[in-house]
């Protein structure tokens, strides 16, 4: 005679076979700061209707540090889905540290600036105004990861105020500025924006603007793939373009390469 637990065991067992298996899954994804804001008001969503669960940790998208997206990958911090600036992805691309295919563009984003809450907005609208606002600016906070590299590497040369940039600039991230520990911010547009107690004052003029594409691609080592997929998927379809767009980036309109 079957008793009333052995009932019980059979018909976990049943469940247990029915459900897919990626609703067990459990997703590792390293993101990098760009692409977060949308990136927090999707995840709830993705994880309730696929029943995937996902761990989040950070880290910069370029740069040689050991806390960087790459360095992380390369140290072998377990990881399935990286989110990033193209800059870095493509190097891990060619490292075959990616799965094949398994890139996709997510948005773009632009380099805008802020300043305090209620301190005047300097005039950004031309290459000579943005000149000027960084030469009379007392000091400038902005990331060590993509937009902080091609300010400081090639549009300061570019402008000429290089020297002059020099020993005012704050690698701390625009967030500086909202605590009051710098006058100017410039970083992603995105970024900026969900900092509190700064206003935004607007992104950089087009002749000098750079930008900056985020990409979400699968690690190799992912014992994840299919699941690792939907989420890419998830993030890549036209429901998130909603999110994307109120966290000052645009869609992307490509597809997995």
């Amino acid at each position: 005679m079957i008793t009333s637990r052995a009932w019980v065991r059979a018909a976990i067992t049943v469940a247990l076979v029915m459900v897919p298996a990626s609703s067990f899954a459990q997703l590792k994804v390293i993101i990098s700061g760009g692409f977060s804001p949308a990136y927090r008001q999707l995840l709830p969503d993705f994880e309730k209707t696929s029943g995937i669960t996902v761990t989040t940790t950070s880290g910069g998208s370029i740069g040689a540090g050991p806390n960087t997206i790459g360095g992380q990958v390369r140290r072998g911090v377990p990881a399935d889905v990286i989110i990033l600036a193209r800059e870095g992805l493509s190097e891990l691309i060619d490292e075959k540290r990616i799965v094949a295919g398994s890139d996709v563009d997510l948005a773009q984003s632009q380099i805008g600036m802020i300043v305090r809450a209620g301190a005047p907005k300097p005039d950004i609208r031309t290459v000579d105004a943005f000149k000027q606002a960084m030469l009379h600016a007392k000091s400038v906070a902005m990331s060590t990861s993509t937009s902080g590299t091609y300010l400081t590497t090639k549009l300061f040369p570019q402008l000429g105020i290089a020297a002059e940039m020099a020993g005012k600039i704050s690698n701390s991230g625009a967030a500086a500025v909202g605590r009051g520990e710098a006058e100017v911010g410039l970083q992603q547009v995105s970024e900026v924006m969900a900092i509190q107690g700064v206003d935004f004052v607007g992104a950089l003029p087009a002749e000098i603007q750079y930008i900056t594409v985020y990409a979400a691609a699968i690690v190799a080592s992912s014992k994840e793939v299919e699941a690792s997929k939907k989420l890419i998927a998830f993030l890549s379809s036209p429901a998130a373009a909603g999110a994307i767009s109120k966290s000052g980036m645009e869609p992307s309109k490509r597809g997995i390469r």
